[in-house]
């Protein structure tokens, strides 16, 4: 957004809130911001809640951007920044107010599913169109806006080409995003010809349990486990039901099970997660993995996190337990190297005290390994999906456990299915973790500071988790393996 139509929109804001004020005849002042959270609608509007006391949601009303000397939107609805006056879109080059009925979301295409089901046979990846995320789409126009070098705009264009994960890491994002983006596949389907999309399942009691810098909304307590089977997870299952003529892929609660392996007599608080780790993958394995339409991958971490010898048989003890305590559910398969940076291939590295002896040094060398022992374990279906969104260049990281926004990043293989020859155990290559999007902050007064976003090899400053981070998606398209 332009700095001068920023400064206007805020000075402007507070003469147009006051002639939009339609709950000042009840005895209740407006919202400071028309995009404040809704509370409760009647008849009258939309209610919202500052200072502890109700407030009314201004309206749109004729066309408030021309009081900041731009004109409403006439046909686009795609929201490209939100401000304190309201939201605004692109149409011929320039900036204009989207009206009531925008929103910071894509709208929602008017489809009704067919409720014709779908029935996943094998790879999920196989045969079938990749969604594009609208919301990621929306992140990268917005990353262009701040781009002068020509090369680097036409690299920046080629990363809304292909598909990445729609992250459902809070309840409140899940209501807005899961639905949408379900109908937004649907519409997009012709034919015979399925579109899929991948969807994150992320909000577990004391998630991230180990780290800081992006711990979860919901607490290590019999309470938001409930919080989180009734108002997550079943909500999740309910749309996934109604929308079951299309494939549909879970990646199922990054770090979490990866952490009980590792981190249990380390962590207190990894301990004090232990139990709604458990019982929440119970849960929604039952839930999820009976839906014929549905895969599920569970998270593994990576290979500097459980290659180990160790580490590998006891990983095959617990993912097979927690497997069976979902049934009748099933899981298709892991998911490795999520928001991660350990390169598929790395030649250069063996087991020897470089690698701390570990003798899977890069994720290849990882999946074979945990293929096997994961079979051994009783696993049944053993299938991989590889995060490759930063993993195409080896970042400059002084030990391959540091995890942080790393400098030298670069996007690595585009999503394909099947994409080894030899392995047919590699469902596909995916981008799970969206380049641009920030690991943590490096600010260290900061509540969610995580030691490792201040580390020599982060790149610095950062913003806070799922932010975006400028200079770090440019140096990641700058660096794409294959090249961009």
């Amino acid at each position: 957004m332009k700095a001068s139509l920023a400064i206007a929109a805020i000075a402007a804001l507070a003469a147009k809130a006051s002639a939009a004020c339609w709950s000042e005849s009840q005895g209740y002042p407006c919202c400071s911001s028309p995009n404040a959270e809704v509370w409760y609608t009647d008849e009258s509007g939309k209610w919202g809640v500052e200072n502890n006391d109700w407030c009314g949601i201004p309206k749109a009303t004729a066309c408030w951007a021309a009081d900041l000397g731009y004109p409403c939107c006439s046909s686009t609805t795609r929201v490209e920044y939100t401000d304190n006056s309201g939201k605004w879109g692109v149409e011929n080059g320039d900036w204009c107010g989207i009206i009531d009925g925008g929103s910071s979301t894509p709208d929602i295409p008017d489809v009704t599913p067919s409720g014709e089901q779908y029935t996943i046979s094998g790879n999920p990846f196989s045969g079938v169109e990749f969604f594009i995320n609208p919301y990621y789409t929306a992140e990268v126009d917005g990353a262009i806006a701040q781009m002068s070098d020509s090369s680097l705009i036409a690299k920046a264009e080629k990363m809304k080409t292909y598909s990445n994960a729609i992250w459902l890491d809070t309840i409140k994002n899940m209501q807005s995003w899961l639905e949408t983006n379900l109908k937004g596949a649907y519409a997009q389907q012709s034919g015979s010809k399925k579109v899929l999309t991948v969807f994150v399942v992320y909000d577990l009691p004391g998630r991230d349990c180990h780290a800081l810098a992006s711990n979860g909304e919901l607490l290590a307590n019999d309470g938001d486990l409930a919080r989180y089977k009734s108002e997550y997870i079943d909500v999740i299952e309910g749309h996934l039901k109604t929308y079951n003529s299309q494939p549909v892929v879970l990646i199922v609660e990054p770090d979490s099970l990866a952490n009980l392996v590792t981190n249990l007599e380390s962590t207190p608080a990894c301990a004090d997660s232990e139990k709604y780790y458990l019982e929440g993958h119970a849960y929604l394995i039952k839930k999820f993995g009976v839906l014929p339409h549905v895969a599920m991958y569970l998270d593994i971490g990576h290979a500097f996190w459980l290659g180990w010898d160790d580490n590998r048989e006891k990983a095959g003890k617990v993912y097979a337990k927690v497997i069976s305590s979902g049934s009748p559910g099933k899981v298709r398969g892991f998911t490795d190297n999520v928001s991660n940076y350990t390169p598929w291939e790395d030649p250069t590295l063996s087991r020897g005290p470089d690698t701390e002896w570990n003798p899977c040094p890069d994720e290849k060398r990882y999946l074979e390994a945990m293929h096997k022992d994961f079979k051994a374990a009783g696993i049944s279906s053993v299938y991989f999906v590889s995060d490759t969104s930063r993993n195409g260049k080896k970042v400059d990281r002084k030990h391959p456990g540091e995890w942080c926004n790393q400098t030298g990043v670069g996007v690595g293989a585009r999503p394909k299915a099947s994409p080894v020859s030899g392995m047919d155990y590699l469902d596909a290559f995916y981008w799970i973790k969206p380049l641009g999007e920030s690991d943590g902050t490096s600010d260290e007064n900061a509540e969610r500071f995580d030691g490792y976003c201040g580390h020599e090899t982060a790149m610095k400053p950062a913003p806070e988790a799922g932010q975006w981070f400028q200079k770090h998606f440019e140096q990641g398209i700058k660096n794409a393996n294959p090249p961009l």
